[in-house]
């Protein structure tokens, strides 16, 4: 175990993260070998293309078999960002919303371990054999937080990691979860690109792909169209006042504590979250792979209690 190496992934519905990579969370199913090798996971005799699309939403990603086909996929190109060995034991570190921790917990890593057994198959023409020796999971978003020093001597924090499907509240208090005040609330980025994209058509007719929306939010230069790019930021703004009159409405108060937004629609949301007016100190931690670091710091925390 000792010679392990540690990767944490986080298994987002919108996106696969690791510390150092990032890649959308879709997964297409091919009978034959595609005809590039890029993004082709090989696996038991069957082809994936990785990140191509947008999955069906899987509250439970036990369910089937996509998300551990994903998770070989994310280890495979940390291990190669790392320049590490093909052949590996991974100590994977993962996480899962507060509110459905103890209830999924035991399944999720069963789930990932496979009994500890070895698994070979090939990514982008490489041949890797890993094992996955150990699987440690924690709550995601406060794992992100650990990682910024400075919010940990706050009395109180209110934590908002705004996945793809979902939005995970949480409050701190002296550093501790309140378990009390966790919800999951079904307002992700997911529903505010769809709902971008549905005033966009209405408005313009035009049909604009999540990509071209999220390069708008981003604040890119690129060729959309000025009219649209207006109804994006406008619709944006929207959202953000729906998501933190919901979080009000939670019983967690953004006015007078301060609030601590991540995940990947922080990043994408950054311009208007900041210049909400009101808010008692907004912090956007605007890294998508925060809360990947954040899972192999515990691991790496728990190592050095333990004596390891």
């Amino acid at each position: 175990m000792s010679d392990a190496i540690t990767i944490g992934v986080d298994h987002g519905y919108a996106a696969m993260k690791t510390t150092h990579c990032a890649f959308p969370t879709g997964l297409v199913e091919y009978e034959h070998e595609p005809y590039t090798q890029q993004d082709v996971l090989e696996n038991s005799g069957k082809f994936y293309v990785v990140g191509s699309g947008r999955q069906p939403l899987q509250k439970d990603k036990t369910a089937t078999e996509d998300y551990y086909l994903l998770t070989l996929a994310a280890i495979a190109r940390e291990l190669a960002h790392r320049g590490a060995e093909p052949t590996a034991a991974i100590h994977l570190a993962a996480g899962l919303p507060l509110t459905s921790f103890g209830r999924d917990k035991k399944k999720f890593r069963a789930y990932l371990l496979r009994d500890g057994k070895p698994v070979s198959f090939r990514y982008e023409g490489i041949a890797y054999t890993v094992t996955i020796a150990e699987v440690s999971l924690f709550p995601q978003g406060y794992a992100a937080v650990l990682t910024q020093q400075e919010l940990l001597d706050e009395p109180s924090v209110i934590v908002a990691d705004i996945g793809g499907w979902t939005v995970d509240l949480m409050r701190l208090d002296n550093r501790i979860p309140n378990a009390a005040t966790c919800r999951s609330l079904e307002l992700g980025m997911i529903r505010c690109l769809d709902e971008i994209a549905e005033q966009v058509r209405r408005s313009l007719g035009l049909s604009m792909t999540a990509a071209q929306i999220e390069s708008a939010l981003r604040g890119d230069t690129g060729s959309i169209d000025e009219t649209a790019r207006d109804i994006i930021h406008r619709e944006a703004g929207a959202y953000v006042r729906r998501l933190l009159s919901a979080i009000t409405e939670s019983g967690l108060n953004a006015h007078a504590m301060p609030a601590v937004f991540l995940g990947g629609g922080a990043a994408l949301l950054k311009r208007h979250v900041s210049a909400t007016d009101g808010l008692f100190r907004p912090l956007i931690l605007d890294d998508v792979c925060l809360n990947a670091k954040g899972y192999e710091r515990l691991v790496g925390q728990l190592r050095r209690n333990s004596g390891n």
